[in-house]
């Protein structure tokens, strides 16, 4: 080797040298510098929980499990948002917890979007390794729903993968609770108490089949075999345990049974019932709810009633907002309840009895009512009237068409001559079918495009769109009075007024209401703003150009202002003479269906006051009512 090759390898090498230090050098700072300082006490600051949470659920169950570990147990631990927190500080850490929710298409919630890529980057990173993360312990609990499939709880199984592959010891397996499947709480309380007795030191052993607890093992000891005969031969070692043991009849696993117990579960969660009572609604049973609609007490005060007024001539005042199933197909961005009602794809719950339903949902109702005795313009004979509802608005939360009674149900409203104005959402086209005639049956139309309606509604059913064309073609095949509803959403669905106008002839609905979308505060579930609420002649000229695309087959004939809503009715059937007539004649409708001969639509209408019809210039407000304005009086800007 000559001593110019000689010279000019150990450059190289040099080069090479240095470039690999400096790499490694930066590497260390940016990743592993907590790895030279790690203590030789394995607990020497509070553990770190972590709450991955869109909704509001994981923060919840974040501060629950907090109580029980450092007040109740004197475990220190602190209350962390990961959108706070610096990643890069992991290794430093003996101890994480996470609760994590799994949000849209197995995304995580917005608040931890950077924590959990940088977690997912750092665990296929070949420089890191699988030490990463070796002093450190862990315990992830997911929160999701299983009827998304193969998503539920994605984000929290990933998050444990991702420790394990960088070296954490995982204290427990990841825990996944169901937010639709009523075991929320039971499977959550059961994993805090594991990851209690690790922390405390209770742990018994580990083998190949899992981890198993001293609580564990006490129930295996306590439990009959196979063939539920008792005997000294059930006693167990634990050296047998792997395998060997007894069957668990007592501890059955809820994913095993798809969140059912013996087949029957409350569809209302201590949750969701907190949840929903807090917003104002009465919980009928184990599914079912009653709320008394603003509307409502605005007509008991004289000050006007709802657009269904102005359009069909309800009496607002006597109008009852209930539901037989507060569960929904749907997880739609404008829910006016944001989601904290359950969802399902079919009835998987406990069922009550129909008549119990409707005589504790009037028994509810009436007592509301009640309550508005003295409130200013509430007269004597107006309250009265309002002791004795007339309606039913089967549209207060969830798909109501999914109760398995719910013929039945309608039957009994209409023996007390109550009508049923009921709503659905598009995807259970076979129930449609089946239904029996109400007074007026809603479709809500969302979108006129797939994707839209996609983004939309967020339906749970993968074949959605079918779902949804089928039932605007069963509505066409029904006899009762027949709506699309339309809510649009300024930014979402107003520009598509040739798409919507080819649904028509699907359904060949008699009326077609469009709606503005009402905005309901600020919330994790939803991105829309005031932004997306469009005024009143943002929807007064939708509404115009689609009767114009409709050729003729639909006109304007009514609007509420108010509401910020407009009627679209079929010309050939409801303008007779020049005149509307898209009221109902409710006394003819309860005489029709007592007779029980077929009725259509038609048999049931009545002429429409001058002052609900479009263009008139009271808007839709009843001249009998009293129009009250409040003054809103605004700090001036210093």
């Amino acid at each position: 080797m000559t001593p110019s090759s000689l010279s000019t390898r150990l450059t190289l090498f040099a080069l090479l040298s240095a470039t690999t230090f400096y790499f490694l050098y930066k590497f260390r700072r940016r990743c592993l510098k907590p790895l030279k300082h790690l203590p030789l006490n394995p607990n020497p600051r509070p553990g770190k929980l972590f709450f991955l949470s869109q909704t509001g659920t994981s923060k919840a169950l974040s501060q629950r499990l907090l109580d029980l570990l450092s007040s109740k147990n004197n475990i220190p631990f602190d209350l962390v948002d990961p959108q706070t927190y610096e990643p890069e500080d992991l290794p430093e850490e003996s101890l994480i917890i996470i609760i994590a929710s799994t949000w849209e298409d197995g995304n995580p919630p917005q608040n931890s979007k950077f924590f959990v890529n940088w977690l997912a980057e750092i665990s296929t990173d070949f420089r890191a390794g699988n030490l990463l993360l070796s002093d450190c312990k862990f315990a992830v609990f997911g929160v999701g729903s299983r009827l998304y499939g193969d998503t539920f709880n994605a984000v929290a199984r990933d998050l444990g993968k991702r420790l394990r592959g960088l070296g954490a010891t995982e204290m427990v397996p990841v825990g996944e609770g169901d937010v639709d499947g009523g075991e929320l709480e039971s499977v959550f309380e059961g994993w805090s108490e594991k990851v209690v007795t690790v922390l405390k030191g209770g742990l018994v052993m580990e083998n190949e089949n899992g981890i198993v607890y001293e609580s564990d093992v006490e129930s295996l000891e306590s439990d009959d075999d196979d063939d539920g005969e008792g005997g000294g031969e059930d006693i167990v070692d634990l050296e047998d345990i792997a395998g060997k043991g007894p069957s668990r009849k007592k501890s059955v696993n809820v994913a095993e049974t798809n969140g059912k117990l013996d087949g029957k579960r409350e569809m209302v969660t201590p949750v969701i019932r907190a949840n929903l009572e807090k917003q104002g609604y009465k919980i009928i049973g184990s599914h079912s709810g009653v709320k008394i609609c603003r509307w409502t007490k605005s007509q008991l005060r004289g000050r006007g009633g709802c657009y269904k007024h102005s359009f069909y001539g309800i009496e607002s005042h006597r109008c009852m907002e209930a539901t037989p199933s507060l569960a929904c197909a749907n997880k739609c961005v404008f829910c006016w309840r944001h989601h904290t009602n359950p969802v399902g794809k079919s009835w998987q719950w406990k069922m009550d009895d129909p008549l119990e339903i409707v005589n504790t949902a009037i028994d509810l109702h009436t007592k509301m009512i009640k309550q508005t005795k003295g409130v200013p313009g509430v007269t004597q004979e107006r309250l009265m009237e309002g002791l004795s509802p007339r309606h039913c608005a089967l549209s207060l939360v969830g798909e109501p068409i999914m109760y398995p009674e719910i013929n039945a149900l309608v039957d009994e409203l209409h023996r007390r001559r109550i009508s049923t104005f009921l709503v659905t959402n598009a995807q259970f086209p076979e129930k449609i079918k089946m239904l029996k005639p109400v007074t007026q049956l809603y479709v809500s139309v969302d979108a006129a495009t797939k994707d839209n309606l996609k983004a939309i509604d967020r339906p749970l059913f993968g074949d959605f769109w079918e779902r949804f064309i089928d039932s605007l073609k069963a509505l066409k095949e029904k006899h009762q009075r027949t709506v699309y509803r339309l809510t649009l959403v300024k930014g979402w669905n107003t520009e598509d007024v040739e798409a919507y106008s080819k649904l028509f002839v699907l359904g060949k609905p008699d009326f077609v209401e469009i709606k503005g979308v009402t905005y309901c505060g600020s919330s994790a579930t939803s991105k829309l703003t005031m932004e997306n609420v469009p005024w009143h002649s943002d929807v007064r000229a939708f509404s115009e150009a689609l009767a114009l695309k409709s050729e003729g087959e639909y006109e304007v004939a009514c609007e509420h202002a108010h509401s910020c809503c407009v009627l679209l009715a079929k010309t050939e059937k409801f303008k007779v003479n020049g005149q509307w007539h898209t009221w109902i004649d409710y006394e003819k409708f309860h005489d029709l269906v007592a007779s029980g001969r077929p009725f259509d639509s038609e048999d049931y209408m009545a002429l429409t006051p001058s002052w609900a019809v479009y263009g008139a210039e009271e808007g839709g407000f009843d001249p009998d009512q009293s129009r009250y304005k409040k003054e809103r009086h605004h700090k001036s800007k210093r």
